[in-house]
């Protein structure tokens, strides 16, 4: 009999009959009459209009949300729409969202550019966390800790009917009363089902690298675009107690096609039994150092250590899961080394299940499996046996996928089933966008700063909670280093024995993510925080195949060992830069000894298991080290150095300006480029650079940088084809219709390097964004710092000043980043000169995830600027625009020189690239 196809489409939406008169039962569908029957109770209501978050103007290319499916209002149903559960028989998994519009310290300005979160309050953080079912207690323990069982809004916890939780999993029925007793919630529960391909569907979507294939200890991450085209079909293989095998079809269709008994409650029934473990966890470690050809009999004992060839069998393929035990008579269970039978019966589950789901994909002329749920645990033994198995079965022709979150499809599944309430919304509505993957970035700092103290110190209508142990009166910096080092595994012999302090707000659950408490675990999820205000970049020549990151540290050993031993060597300079910021004090000193242990112990992990936070460039490093300064309370470390390099920049701009004006054009445009240059060598991320600040003032070492500027040909100098094309915009009377001029440092860089550059592009016509920093990174300038700064500027430069308030005007005008201005003999006397946020928080550029006024200052946009080593080199360097691209660096990493141009310290890069096809560039006067 064939299993009955199962659909999530809302219905009433396509279903009924246009002929057929409303308000008629018999004439409705019948999931109408009975939406209308839930409707008709006393106190409820149903809302079938479609609710669209709201959204700015939305960029070319991005469509707009369809709206979420009909809410039915039943009276007193409260949701706590911020989490959801998946209690499976062996583990419990958790989803929660929370907000964080108080962490993002961007000022919205009066002026242009000053809106960065267009859905003010919206965004947050997705988490995952996990707690074995038999412990129960330590999971009501974390929800009560961060206070994820209160409504939001509720100043008390009781009160009329109990707040209503989704869950899914077998447990969802047989924990009720203890769900009930212990929080006051109420289980609604979800289909497992549905869950599991919700919420694999919305990972495939949103997440660039959620899927990868495991073959001989290497990951390969797919790439799967986040259209239906090309996710469906596939086959979805989850792997919890049992086995379920669904083939989805689409979005909203799947069905259950087969499964199996044997799955992660055999594996672990029968793995305690023999071996004693007591622990998923443990058993799974066992399982590494065994040697299952003590107990399977493998071809190979049957036939004399020889191949089985004429039927292609080698001598190490098992024959007979725990036969060989049958050869040795005499030997007893305790004869047997527990760690050789943990590896057999890990094997011999996985094969079983990879054949079923062979058979099944091959029925069903499916190209794609994915292989997911908790008996995977990112464990490479497990990983590998599937993938040998599939690989074995179908001659080479499928691989066996498996994805990152792959223990939290269900819990992920039931939380976006919330039909109320701000989070799930958020997440479905994004989700729904054409470039959802902007919205959504996987980090993995340890949430330092969101250990709260116990909630009865914050409000004191909740009742004490249990004594506290004397080490609870430390500070939150010394909570979370002595349970971060205890789950670590990196506690010293004098450090006392101790469980997680969870009345204080602190967990060893989410110190490492969700997947494990120590540091040998084969893979790691994050936390996923959700941002609506960001955005694809629209000029991207190939969206599909964008990578931020020049250098994968993941993948290559060399380039990966060279940069973690240089980030390790920068924290002692980093955290006292970091305690200066906060002045000296005590508290500084504990958040810098905690940014130290974040940070190092992210790079020694990084440095055991390469792949265990997914496909991860130096750019994400990079990024992450910023990340970690932020969780420790550290805002801006070097702001004010940056303050006392712009003051000591903009003093000489005038005198530049003067000087450039009096060059004629050709030797204005390289002196132009070579201040850019001369000016990027101010980079406090570079420790070469770092050493020649020790050695004179900012003017010392600008004056000194320009006159030792290498000479040309540079490294990679691609001016005289700039030059050319400048010149002969002028010669025709011409020029760029908007340039995007994305910076870096502050001080010398951009005052005395970038900002005569736009000047110049200003003067020619040319409409001018630069984009600078959401959030600070090293010395890079933020665009609230620039908006500042250019306004310095224009009291000495009538081209600059006349730019912003042209922009201003505009941007009061439209109330959003303006397109290109068509010229006229009525338009302003300047063109417009726009400082804009770029959306980013780290000294790299991630062109999946830039900022609205980015996103929108790109239509009509025919230029692109990348200035600065981490924007134009570690990132973007081999990226194709779909205009005219400069990128401009000095090249301040040994390294970095020798891996990309065979070149040397201080080499200079001047990469001009052409749109195909040759620009046709626009007239100055129409």
């Amino acid at each position: 009999m064939e299993p009955a196809k199962m659909s999530m489409r809302t219905t009433g939406e396509e279903d009924a009959d246009p002929g057929k008169q409303d308000g008629d039962p018999d004439t409705l569908p019948k999931s109408q009459s009975y939406l209308d029957f839930l409707a008709s109770l006393t106190g409820a209501s149903i809302s079938r209009d479609s609710q669209e978050m709201p959204q700015p103007s939305t960029p070319k290319g991005a469509h707009r949300s369809l709206g979420s499916a009909p809410s039915i209002h039943l009276p007193h149903m409260q949701y706590v729409n911020h989490f959801a559960v998946d209690i499976g028989g062996s583990l419990v998994k958790l989803v929660y969202f929370s907000h964080h519009g108080e962490d993002r310290d961007r000022k919205d300005g009066a002026e242009q550019g000053g809106s960065s979160d267009v859905i003010a309050g919206a965004g947050g953080r997705l988490h995952f966390v996990k707690f074995e079912s038999r412990r129960l207690p330590q999971l009501f323990d974390f929800i009560e800790s961060k206070r994820m069982h209160i409504l939001e809004g509720a100043g008390t916890e009781g009160g009329g009917a109990k707040p209503i939780v989704k869950a899914t999993g077998g447990g969802a029925y047989k924990h009720v009363e203890d769900f009930s007793s212990r929080l006051g919630l109420e289980l609604e529960k979800v289909d497992e089902m549905e869950s599991l391909v919700t919420g694999t569907n919305f990972l495939l979507s949103v997440i660039q690298d959620e899927g990868f294939t495991f073959w001989k200890g290497k990951k390969d991450y797919i790439s799967i675009q986040n259209d239906s085209s090309d996710l469906f079909p596939y086959l979805l293989v989850n792997i919890g107690s049992g086995v379920s095998l669904l083939k989805v079809d689409g979005h909203n269709q799947y069905e259950r096609v087969s499964g199996t008994s044997l799955g992660g409650g055999t594996f672990w029934g029968l793995g305690r039994l023999l071996t004693g473990c007591t622990s998923f966890d443990e058993l799974l470690e066992l399982s590494t150092r065994g040697d299952n050809s003590s107990v399977d009999m493998l071809v190979g004992d049957i036939y004399g250590g020889l191949d089985y060839e004429k039927i292609g069998l080698e001598a190490t393929t098992i024959a007979s899961s725990f036969g060989k035990i049958l050869m040795n008579e005499d030997k007893s269970l305790e004869d047997y080394e527990p760690a050789d039978m943990a590896l057999a019966l890990c094997r011999m589950i996985s094969y079983n299940i990879a054949q079923i789901a062979y058979l099944n994909a091959k029925k069903y002329n499916l190209k794609r499996i994915f292989f997911g749920g908790f008996f995977i645990r990112g464990h490479p033994f497990t990983m590998q046996t599937l993938s040998y198995a599939i690989n074995f079965w179908s001659k080479g022709e499928m691989r066996a996928l498996f994805l990152r979150h792959e223990g939290f499809l269900g819990a992920l599944g039931a939380f976006l089933m919330y039909e109320e309430g701000v989070s799930s919304n958020i997440i479905r509505t994004l989700s729904e966008r054409r470039h959802s993957r902007a919205n959504f970035v996987e980090r993995f700092s340890i949430q330092a700063k969101h250990y709260s103290p116990p909630p009865q110190a914050q409000d004191s209508q909740v009742p004490p909670g249990p004594p506290q142990r004397a080490h609870s009166e430390k500070s939150w910096v010394e909570k979370f280093m002595q349970v971060g080092r205890l789950s670590a595994g990196l506690g010293g012999k004098d450090d006392p024995p101790s469980s997680p302090d969870y009345a204080a707000g602190v967990s060893e659950y989410d110190l490492w993510g969700a997947e494990t408490n120590s540091l040998s675990s084969g893979l790691e999820v994050g936390v996923l925080h959700v941002d609506p205000s960001l955005y694809q970049f629209p000029l991207l020549e190939d969206p599909s195949s964008y990578e931020p990151s020049v250098i994968d540290i993941s993948m290559d050993e060399e380039q990966r060992s060279y940069w973690i031993g240089v980030l390790e060597r920068q924290i002692p300079s980093t955290s006292e830069k970091a305690m200066a910021s906060l002045g000296e004090t005590e508290e500084a000193k504990q958040k810098c000894d905690a940014f130290k242990w974040m940070f190092g112990s992210h790079l020694e992990k990084l440095r055991k298991e390469p792949q265990v936070y997914g496909k991860f460039g130096l750019s994400e490093i990079l990024e992450m080290r910023e990340e970690c300064l932020r969780e420790c309370g550290f805002k801006d470390v070097y702001l004010r150095q940056k303050k006392s390099e712009n003051e000591a920049a903009i003093k000489v701009l005038p005198d530049l300006l003067a000087e450039l004006d009096a060059m004629d054009e050709p030797t204005r445009l390289l002196s132009l480029i070579e201040g850019v240059l001369a000016g990027n060598i101010f980079d406090w991320g570079s420790q070469a650079c770092v050493e020649l600040y020790k050695n004179g003032t900012i003017l010392d070492i600008y004056k000194q940088a320009r006159s030792d500027l290498k000479s040309r040909p540079w490294r990679v100098d691609h001016f005289d084809a700039f030059r050319a094309k400048m010149l002969a915009h002028t010669a025709a009377n011409r020029r760029y219709r908007r340039a995007i001029i994305l910076v870096d440092n502050s001080g010398a860089d951009i005052v005395l390097g970038m900002l005569p550059l736009a000047r110049e592009l200003l003067q020619r016509g040319t409409e001018v964004v630069i984009a600078a920093n959401s959030l600070p990174a090293l010395n890079d300038i933020t665009a609230q710092e620039l908006r500042q700064l250019a306004k310095q500027a224009g009291r000495v430069c009538q081209v600059i000043r006349g730019g912003l308030e042209t922009a201003n005007a505009l941007y009061k005008k439209y109330r959003t980043m303006p397109q290109v201005q068509p010229v006229t003999p009525a338009s302003p006397a300047y063109s417009p000169l726009y400082i804009i946020e770029n959306g980013q928080g780290g000294p790299c550029l991630n062109m999946r995830r830039v900022s609205h006024d980015l996103a929108m200052a790109a239509e009509g946009a025919d230029l692109v600027v990348l200035e600065g080593m981490g924007r134009a080199i570690h990132s973007n360097y081999t990226t194709d625009f779909a205009c005219d691209t400069l990128k401009l660096a000095m090249v301040k990493n040994r390294m970095l020189a020798e891996t990309l141009f065979n070149g040397e310290i201080y080499d200079c890069v001047m990469k001009f690239e052409t749109m195909r096809g040759g620009l046709s560039a626009h007239p100055v006067t129409t």
